[in-house]
């Protein structure tokens, strides 16, 4: 029973490490960049838009594709830094343990 009762208080220290790693993952930010920086978008690590920069060399009103497909560059470039973050920030709560692939915690 002994072995339980340790099982269940490192179960609740996860749990409150995960809680605060939410937290500071709402906090954090990561800039993706597209078109040489000229149009930078900012997010959070989880991905909730935050910021958006564009060149004003960049508007043309005749050529509004170019500028779309920068914003989606951006915003790509943005959710892959952040993911990359959250991985390395699970692996530091987890001590390296692997999820299986697909596997998604609740952020």
């Amino acid at each position: 029973m002994k072995n339980l009762g340790q099982m269940m208080k490192q179960a609740q220290q996860m749990q409150a490490k995960m809680a605060e790693l939410q937290a500071a993952l709402d906090q954090a930010e990561v800039t993706g960049q597209s078109g040489g920086g000229m149009v930078t978008i900012t997010t959070s690590a989880k991905g909730d838009p935050k910021k958006v920069k564009i060149d004003p060399k960049l508007i043309d009103p005749n050529d509004v594709e170019v500028l779309e497909d920068l914003i989606v560059a951006a915003l790509r470039d943005a959710r892959q830094k952040g993911e990359a973050m959250v991985q390395e920030e699970m692996g530091k709560l987890t001590g390296g343990l692997q999820l299986p692939p697909g596997f998604k915690l609740p952020f």
